[in-house]
């Protein structure tokens, strides 16, 4: 089993920055990808980026392309999305979700998923 924690939602204005955080617990080794979705009442959950064991896989839903990095710090098994520029639309429940490859966890089909924490933008 992995565990995962998420951490550093809260309220943002707009073009305001977020840096969310998910520490991994467990058999860590048996889901090494990691990824954040995210998702809004009315909305299907959305992909937002994914992240390989060795950090150079990474990979970022259009609408966050240039806005949000991606990251790992495999000492401390935690997983960081970094919002910069945000905007109203990224408000929603954000899910830090691990598996064993980044296109598995990109698919949404990872058998681990967080709490979720909640990001709210306003203007």
């Amino acid at each position: 089993q992995v565990r995962l924690v998420e951490s550093g939602g809260g309220l943002a204005q707009t073009g305001g920055s977020l840096r969310l955080s998910c520490a991994a617990s467990g058999r860590i080794n048996t889901a090494p990808a990691m990824g954040w979705f995210r998702l809004t009442p009315g909305k299907e959950r959305q992909f937002v980026a994914v992240i390989g064991w060795n950090g150079g896989d990474t990979y970022y839903e259009d609408s966050v392309k240039g806005r949000f990095t991606i990251s790992r710090d495999k000492s401390n098994n935690t997983v960081y999305l970094q919002m910069d520029s945000l905007k109203s639309d990224d408000s929603g429940t954000y899910y830090c979700t691990a598996g064993p490859s980044p296109r598995w966890v990109a698919a949404g089909t990872a058998k681990y998923w967080g709490q979720g924490t909640p990001v709210t933008v306003s203007s």
